[in-house]
């Protein structure tokens, strides 16, 4: 049963305790304590007292004396550490039991009674829930909630360029973008709402200020901000292609080139493929989960048919699809007819926005005239073509070529900048109206600050107040 928001505040301030490392053998292993005061449970599995930020090598002890494994002790103090609080760090060799032994002594070096202070040595230790830690580091300010994100998009990259940028994200460079639309923002709230509640100083705030300015630079730096993230969103979700067609087209040949490995079996047997087989692969930089499915036709099979029912599950969840037309067969009446029929199917189908590259396979077997004008030829044989599909599949994700600036981002942060976008584009709107649409304007502001702080995490109120009386000299 999951605990509730509020029973998993209540449990914010616990000491915790789990093991950093991921499951199974390697060379070395991390346990790891945050909470208050972690120096007295130090001493007792460590036997003496730890220099802080030093790695200390020595025996880490069970409750005999006797010596569970022989590794470093780190000891940060508070607030100098990962989660702001004093965190012990022991690094043991990497074996599953080994690990398990200093989890179980850990919980059980706390509950002792300390013999300098009598009172347990750490009460309250638990093991930790799932990003428990980076959680911590969020509450205690050391990171902000883009910046936690960053962290788990780091340890999940699947390509240099996604891991690259997650770095850059985790740095702050995202967040401090996000900071300078907030402050730009927030300073033209404070010209609108200095106008509104100060009327009779008689001050045009906003003309003097150049508000109209304000916006139009605002809304300039928010779309530039957009377009780095719809590029760091690509490289961490990257897209999902399915590839289409009829049975023996040559589908699962094209994954296997497009993978550069023998995954799909493939044979002159039509209908080989009766489930879908998936693998992602990088094309500068950007993931790509390419789908095989099983070839569309009617089938009295009835695993066929279970296969191809999943092939239209996929195609209708695809980012883009690839419609493998054989180019061998383009002239039978039959064949036509059925590719034809598939199209149709595509149409109705699939979302307007969701794009199909018409490819016809077999080049190596026919001239590269019989290919439509409307598509691509390849050979998946030679790979004759593939590059050309390659950078297609890119460019009908909107991909650009990365730059060095380049951060990670996710789904939610592009939704939310487009809501600022939306406020922004209202806010215009209202400002052309003056007076009369003031307090419409202020509210759109107040939604737009508020969409950039889901993205940061900063939720509480802002002291928009203080701004105005920091920066004008009302009553004067």
């Amino acid at each position: 049963m999951e605990e509730s928001p509020t029973a998993m505040l209540a449990h914010q301030t616990d000491p915790i305790v789990a093991i950093a490392t991921a499951p199974g053998r390697g060379a070395v292993g991390i346990v790891r304590i945050s909470g208050a005061d972690v120096r007295p449970l130090a001493l007792a599995l460590c036997g003496r007292a730890l220099r802080p930020r030093e790695a200390t090598y020595l025996p880490l002890r069970d409750a005999g004396g006797q010596a569970i494994d022989h590794g470093l002790a780190l000891h940060f103090p508070a607030p100098h550490s990962y989660t702001g609080e004093d965190v012990l760090e022991l690094q043991a060799h990497g074996g599953t039991v080994v690990l398990q032994l200093l989890l179980a002594r850990c919980l059980e070096a706390a509950a002792e009674t300390d013999p300098a202070s009598g009172r347990p040595r750490l009460p309250g230790l638990r093991v930790a829930r799932p990003g428990e830690f980076t959680q911590r580091a969020f509450l205690n300010d050391k990171i902000d909630l883009a910046q936690a994100e960053a962290i788990a998009d780091l340890i999940d990259a699947s390509t240099e360029a996604a891991a690259r940028s997650a770095g850059r994200s985790l740095s702050g460079e995202f967040s401090r973008e996000i900071g300078q639309l907030r402050e730009a923002l927030i300073h033209l709230r404070m010209l609108v709402e200095a106008t509104l509640d100060f009327p009779e100083e008689e001050i045009d705030f906003l003309q003097k200020a150049d508000a109209q300015g304000q916006l139009d630079r605002l809304q300039q730096a928010l779309a530039r901000v957009q377009q780095r993230t719809r590029q760091g969103a690509l490289l961490r979700e990257g897209i999902k292609v399915v590839i289409a067609g009829q049975p023996n087209a040559g589908k699962s040949s094209l994954l296997n080139a497009l993978a550069g490995a023998e995954l799909a079996i493939v044979t002159p047997i039509a209908g080989t493929t009766r489930d879908k087989v998936e693998q992602t692969i990088q094309i500068d930089g950007v993931p790509v989960h390419v789908i095989d499915t099983a070839g569309l036709r009617d089938s009295q099979d009835e695993v066929e048919r279970i296969g191809i029912a999943r092939a239209w599950q996929e195609i209708a969840a695809a980012d883009a699809v690839l419609f493998l037309h054989d180019l061998a067969r383009k002239d039978q009446p039959a064949y036509q007819a059925a590719d034809q029929a598939i199209a149709a199917t595509l149409l109705e189908r699939l979302p307007p926005h969701v794009p199909v590259l018409q490819l016809w396979n077999k080049l190596d077997q026919c001239p590269n005239d019989l290919v439509p004008d409307e598509g691509i030829g390849l050979s998946a044989r030679t790979g004759e073509g593939l590059a050309v599909v390659r950078q297609q599949l890119l460019q009908l994700a909107g991909w650009q070529p990365a730059d060095e600036g380049l951060y990670i981002a996710r789904e939610r942060h592009v939704q939310a900048l487009r809501r600022v976008e939306s406020h922004l584009r209202s806010a215009a709107q209202c400002l052309s109206a003056q007076a009369q649409a003031l307090d419409l304007l202020a509210e759109e502001l107040r939604l737009g600050q508020s969409a950039l702080n889901e993205i940061t995490g900063e939720f509480s109120s802002d002291d928009l107040l203080g701004v105005i009386f920091a920066k004008f000299c009302i009553g004067k």
